[in-house]
């Protein structure tokens, strides 16, 4: 097994400082920015809650900015209270203190709740009319997604009570799997690992390690799945109560109102996808196969690396210098913005047994700034997941100034930026590459990071929708979990892959299906648009980067049809997702050819 790298072999690897949100969790900052957030939000519903309706325009224009600040205050302490937990999932004392911050702010916005409720039983015509203040016009696209809900809003009791009941719901089922997940540990190699760790040798060059890690993997989600199947069951069925207490017909149907795209877009992308799995996953793996000179691959050799595939380790310097220049060679301004993370202290990166898996970009609010959590270990694939984090990182940061309310971007158009910086990435290392089995390689590899980001995540949702649906009839068993997840992982991935029994407890280390049901299509939509964009991109004259930056900049005030219009892109027209699809299959293309 390769040990894992020192910080000598990859640089001084750097810890993100949350004093930008606040000093500590004793700090009298924070202590303060509770107290206060508490006597505002009390002073907020008195002067407000029932009189929203008789307000003048420029009236409810600030109400509004009196509810934004407040919301900010209260989103700038659970990032604080996110971020610090992240790092530490494993220490009581951590999670006791990020359970009781969510505890006081979801006490806290209790009283706020009235506010949206209000706004969405004001008569359209009262609105329209009070929206000829200017003031109150600033925050049209914030009214207008609020009202998207209005269908599917109850009583104010019981929102109420949904609201209040959810830190020992919803959120504590999570907070349950999370620090499960975190304390497992999996023998490899002589060593307990955590999950991370773990996960990352299935790319490892040696197959034995692959497959020594895949075995110790897949026992330890075994031990371990009946804890988890109660999670994932009692998620759902609250779910799916909360669905049919709000009139949504489907499981997914809430997720694309929160994403404001239709269902009948997200169901073609879908269809698009699943319709593709013979030409892109299929056809791929039985290529792969071909090289390694077997009829099909075990499952712990999906990832593995090509014979020239590119080992290097990458220190973080040489990391940071390949995306800020991937960027900069795109945009100035865009590598401009980058570069501040590196400056500052806004990424945590080394990987330690207690810290959060994976990666991820936290907003936080837009008075401070984002932060990235990675779990950096050299490869080129570490690479690209620093390129994809920190496009999400500038367009957080360049869409600040919409504010507190507006500056969010839906799941789907929240990826476009973080896969975009991705391809920028790809594109100058595969540029860079002169030997034409290490350029074969790149272009391998890029394809399995598209086929992990595309058929791999709508095969998940179909997991997802599997689940839900038969969770509807009954609690399901954990094997009857595992069951649904090989049928839908045999689909996607085809004949040239095999699996093992011990592959069907893979479900359970996949936490989006915990945190977020039915996000995972979101990269799978900004996959798939990134590929239409960068087409446009290649064929562009100049104000290409102009355009692109002006659509982050945007922040949620815009709806995908308005963002894509400027590059003559419509994610409505079914023809669209076969466009991005076909970006894919001519990378094939190119594989089969070089033989």
């Amino acid at each position: 097994m390769t040990a894992a790298p020192s910080t000598a072999e990859l640089g001084n690897l750097p810890q993100w400082d949350l004093a930008d949100l606040y000093p500590g969790r004793d700090s009298p900052e924070l202590k303060r920015a509770l107290a206060d957030s508490e006597t505002d939000a009390a002073a907020f519903a008195k002067t407000y809650e029932g009189k929203l309706a008789a307000l003048s325009g420029d009236g409810l224009a600030k109400a509004i900015v009196e509810f934004e600040r407040v919301q900010e205050t209260l989103g700038r302490i659970m990032s604080f209270a996110s971020l610090d937990y992240s790092t530490n999932m494993t220490d009581a004392e951590t999670g006791r203190f990020s359970q009781n911050m969510q505890e006081k702010v979801n006490a806290i916005s209790s009283a706020l709740l009235f506010f949206g409720l209000e706004l969405n039983r004001i008569e359209e015509a009262d609105l329209v009319e009070k929206l000829k203040s200017p003031a109150l016009a600033h925050y049209a696209p914030w009214l207008r997604d609020t009202r998207a809900f209005r269908p599917y809003q109850l009583s104010d009791e019981i929102e109420k009570l949904l609201h209040e009941k959810s830190v020992a719901g919803r959120s504590a089922w999570t907070r349950l799997y999370d620090e499960t997940s975190a304390d497992l540990r999996f023998p490899v190699g002589g060593k307990d690992l955590s999950n991370a760790e773990a996960l990352h040798l299935l790319s490892e060059p040696d197959p034995a390690v692959r497959k020594e890690a895949a075995k110790s993997l897949g026992k330890v989600f075994g031990d371990n799945a009946r804890i988890f199947s109660l999670i994932t069951n009692t998620l759902a069925k609250d779910k799916e109560i909360e669905d049919r207490w709000r009139g949504f017909k489907r499981p997914i149907s809430s997720r694309n109102l929160s994403n404001f795209v239709e269902d009948e877009v997200v169901d073609a992308l879908i269809a698009a996808v699943r319709e593709a799995y013979p030409s892109l996953s299929h056809r791929y793996y039985r290529l792969k196969a071909k090289w390694f000179g077997v009829e099909a691959l075990p499952y712990w050799d999906r990832n593995a690396p090509l014979p020239d595939e590119d080992t290097r380790q990458f220190t973080w310097d040489q990391a940071r210098r390949t995306v800020l220049g991937a960027y900069g060679a795109f945009s100035p301004e865009m590598a401009a913005v980058g570069k501040r993370f590196f400056d500052h202290r806004w990424i945590d990166a080394p990987t330690n047994p207690s810290k959060a898996p994976g990666a991820f970009a936290h907003p936080t609010v837009p008075s401070v700034h984002p932060y990235l959590l990675l779990n950096y270990q050299g490869k080129a694939r570490d690479v690209m997941t620093l390129a994809h984090e920190l496009g999400h990182g500038v367009h957080q940061v360049l869409a600040g100034p919409q504010g507190a309310l507006m500056s969010d971007t839906p799941l789907t158009l929240a990826e476009t930026a973080s896969v975009f910086g991705e391809m920028l990435t790809f594109q100058a290392m595969l540029k860079a590459e002169t030997d034409a089995r290490r350029r074969k390689a790149m272009l391998a590899s890029k394809v399995e990071d598209m086929l992990n980001t595309v058929v791999r995540q709508i095969a998940f949702v179909e997991f997802e929708r599997r689940l839900h649906d038969e969770r509807r009839a009954g609690e399901l068993t954990p094997e009857r979990i595992g069951e649904i997840w090989m049928s839908v992982q045999g689909e996607s991935l085809g004949p040239a892959i095999t699996f093992e029994d011990e592959y069907r407890w893979y479900w359970t280390y996949i936490p989006h299906f915990i945190h977020t049901p039915f996000y995972v299509y979101a990269y799978a939509f900004g996959d798939c648009l990134v590929n239409s964009l960068y087409a446009v991109y290649q064929g562009a004259q100049a104000g290409f980067a102009e355009k692109y930056l002006d659509m982050l900049r945007a922040g949620g005030t815009k709806r995908h049809k308005e963002l894509l219009a400027p590059f003559g892109l419509d994610a409505s027209d079914p023809k669209f997702w076969s466009k991005g699809l076909s970006v894919v299959a001519g990378l094939i293309d190119q594989l089969e050819a070089l033989g």
